[in-house]
């Protein structure tokens, strides 16, 4: 069987473009590796009716919704590549040695997040330090707040933590990130900068206590927040020959086509970071896009 359309990755967009093409009678498969990059955060947030959802729930809800459509199909399993074939139609070959064909695609596997290397991170990230005030910075409102950052994003970062918390030091880990001016700025505001090494964190149970420094200092912090690298996950856009906006999203017209005619793109894949509804709502366009595309070369 030839599919109507391929849908690569199983986060919100996918899940929502799945649901849509599957409401609208056409045969699609998801394939879905279950590497998302919320997998590690315990609550997703600013969802309307899902409020505070964990990821697991989130998804299974999703995929229960898609399963209610008999020509949809969820499949587990990493694609690995993606060629256009003479015929116009796309040949999908997935890490288990198996072949798909299709005539549209739809990319939505999202992004790859990058800690700074700072020992015990990973222990506490997802559970007590963030990278998204929007998602998170409810829950951390009007606590001692640290923020991490290797980049100049780390300004924005801080400007934009200041909603939630006034007690905030923002830590560069041995780097000049700070302009004079903006230093001055968060001086006047009362926030703190620490320009030391990090030499490690400590905490239990996810929950941050410390950050401990090479040259023998220490702060008290019960969370925090952290920049972080984003990279497409694979070269499945690249090797296809859409055109990205740097190292993030795929560039893509107001129905989610990118420049190969065929391939379209959503969510993080497509936007750079956001939230899960963003997400959600570019798969619908998307959708929308590839359903509109193949009824007019139908009708």
């Amino acid at each position: 069987m030839i599919l109507d359309c391929a849908i690569i990755g199983g986060g919100p967009a996918g899940l929502n473009a799945s649901l849509v093409l599957g409401r609208a009678r056409r045969n699609v498969i998801l394939f879905d590796n279950n590497q998302a990059r919320n997998s590690v955060t315990q609550e997703s947030h600013g969802f309307i009716t899902r409020d505070g959802v964990t990821p697991t729930e989130f998804r299974k809800l999703a995929q229960q919704d898609i399963h209610k459509y008999p020509s949809a199909e969820i499949v587990q399993s990493t694609v690995d590549k993606i060629e256009k074939e003479k015929e116009g139609l796309f040949k999908i070959s997935t890490r288990q040695e198996k072949v798909y064909y299709s005539k549209k695609v739809i990319l939505a596997f999202g992004l790859r997040e990058n800690l700074p290397n700072i020992e015990g991170l990973k222990d506490y990230y997802g559970k007590s330090v963030f990278s998204c005030p929007y998602c998170d910075g409810w829950e951390l409102r009007d606590k001692p707040l640290v923020l991490f950052g290797e980049s100049e994003h780390v300004v924005h970062m801080a400007k934009m933590i200041y909603q939630w918390s006034k007690d905030l030091i923002i830590c560069t880990n041995g780097k000049q990130l700070i302009p004079e001016d903006e230093a001055r700025l968060f001086k006047s505001k009362g926030l703190k900068i620490k320009e030391d090494r990090i030499s490690h964190l400590s905490g239990s149970d996810g929950k941050l206590a410390k950050v401990f420094f090479e040259d023998g200092t220490e702060l008290s912090r019960t969370g925090g927040f952290v920049t972080t690298e984003l990279k497409q996950p694979n070269n499945l856009a690249s090797s296809l020959g859409c055109k990205l906006e740097g190292d993030l999203g795929i560039t893509v017209d107001n129905l989610g086509r990118t420049n190969v005619e065929g391939i379209y793109a959503a969510g993080e894949t497509s936007t750079g970071p956001a939230q899960l509804i963003i997400s959600a709502g570019h798969g619908v366009r998307a959708a929308a896009g590839v359903n509109y595309e193949l009824t007019m070369e139908e009708f």
